[in-house]
Parts: C-alpha cells; sequence; structure tokens
C-alpha cells in the first residue's frame, strides 16, 4: 500500500481515504505557532514588567497557560492551531471525526513528553517510525494529523489521471494491490517525478521494467478503473 494514506471504514460501510501528514509539514506547522507563541508570551512579559518580582511569578503563570492551553483551545474549538491552518492541515480522530476536548487535552499534556530532551526530539522520533507519523500525543489521544487541502473520499472510485492506452494488469492482482495502483493514479499529479518513480519501484514485479514504470503504472490503474 502507498504511505501516508489512512483508510478508515466509516459505519455507513463507506471507506474513506485520509492523507496523513508527516514530519515536514507538521514542523512547519510548529515553527508558525513557535512564533506566535514567542510573540504573545514577549508582549505578556512586557506587559507584566511593570509590577516587578510580582510581574515576574505573574508571568510564569502565564507563559504556562499560553504554551499549554494554546493547542487545545484551538485544536478543539477549530480542529487546528494557527499554525496547522496556515500549511492546511487539521487534527482528526483516527476514524476521521472532529477532536474534541478531551483528546486536544491529552494532546497537549503528552507534548511535554514529546518536546523532550530539545526540539520536539521524542515527538520527531515518534512520527518517523509511526505508519501514520503519529507523535507520542496522537497515540494517546488516538489522534491523527492529516492534509486539508486533499480531498478526503471513496477510495477506489476510479478518479484517476487520464492516460491515451489504459492496459491490463501483468499479473492477477489482489483488491489491496489495485487500490494501491488506483491511489498512486490518484496522487500521480501532486507528486514530484522523482517520487513517482520511488514509489513506482516497489511495483517493479508488475511490470515490464521499462524506462517509464510510473507511467505504465498509470495504464494499468487506468484499466483497473474501467477505462478500456
Amino acid at each position: 500500500m502507498l504511505d501516508s494514506i489512512r483508510r478508515v471504514e466509516t459505519p455507513e460501510g463507506v471507506e474513506l481515504t485520509l492523507p496523513v501528514a508527516g514530519p515536514a509539514a507538521r514542523a512547519k506547522a510548529w515553527i508558525v505557532d513557535g512564533l506566535i507563541k514567542g510573540f504573545v508570551a514577549f508582549a505578556v512579559a512586557i506587559a507584566f514588567s511593570i509590577f516587578g518580582e510580582l510581574g515576574q511569578g505573574l508571568f510564569l503563570i502565564a507563559w504556562f497557560l499560553i504554551f499549554w492551553l494554546y493547542p487545545v483551545i484551538f485544536e478543539a474549538t477549530l480542529g487546528a492551531t494557527p499554525g496547522k491552518i496556515a500549511v492546511s492541515l487539521r487534527v482528526v480522530h483516527d476514524n476521521g471525526t472532529p477532536v474534541g476536548w478531551p483528546a486536544a487535552l491529552i494532546r497537549s499534556l503528552v507534548g511535554f513528553v514529546d518536546s523532550l530532551p530539545l526540539g520536539y526530539g521524542f515527538g520527531l522520533i515518534a512520527t518517523l517510525v509511526h505508519p501514520d507519523f503519529k507523535r507520542l500525543g496522537d497515540m494517546a489521544a488516538g489522534t491523527v494529523v492529516i492534509h486539508t487541502g486533499k480531498k478526503q473520499s471513496r477510495s477506489f472510485d476510479g478518479d484517476v489521471e487520464p492516460i491515451e492506452k489504459p492496459s491490463p494488469p501483468r499479473i492477477p492482482l489482489l483488491l489491496e494491490e489495485q487500490r494501491a495502483l488506483v491511489d498512486f493514479a490518484q496522487r500521480a499529479k501532486l507528486l514530484t517525478r522523482e517520487r513517482q518513480e520511488e514509489l513506482a519501484d516497489i511495483a517493479a514485479s508488475i511490470t515490464a521494467g521499462d524506462d517509464d514504470r510510473p507511467r505504465e503504472i498509470l495504464a494499468q490503474a487506468a484499466w483497473i478503473a474501467g477505462r478500456r
């Protein structure tokens, strides 16, 4: 199966595909959110500076609330922090439903562990090894971060990139393998040529081994989708 896609079957029996966000996209959102929180904390520090030592204590309390409640409030109400919104990301439950206060609170609490030892080290390691790019907070809360700019639709619906000469698969394919080819065709325009070739190499056993393996997979996907 292709990476960065999470399949969810709804109670109605409809299978959805959720385009999960990887470490790079999440890092961009984290940087934007960090800048926003830093600016707010700086403004609060200036405001409390007039109170002397009392102001320092008030600032420490405000700093904790800013950095802990910031993601909770935005994710529970909007489904995403300003940083995630800026890069078209959203936090949802594993089944694709919107998150609420409990999940947002858990993500934020465990986020402290993710941030250790420095620069979200544990969180980065977790996203790199988890198939759905989950950090520890996501695992605890049962959530996943997805791209919102990509269509969430029924899989295997035949909506693939047009091709002049569809061709049948060279060998019999399982249903999951057919779905993988159709997923590739649906996402082909969003991928660089290098990424297309990298993914196509995974399916080397079902191609003729020519120089344009991605094109051959697109032709087979079009055949599977019924364009014959």
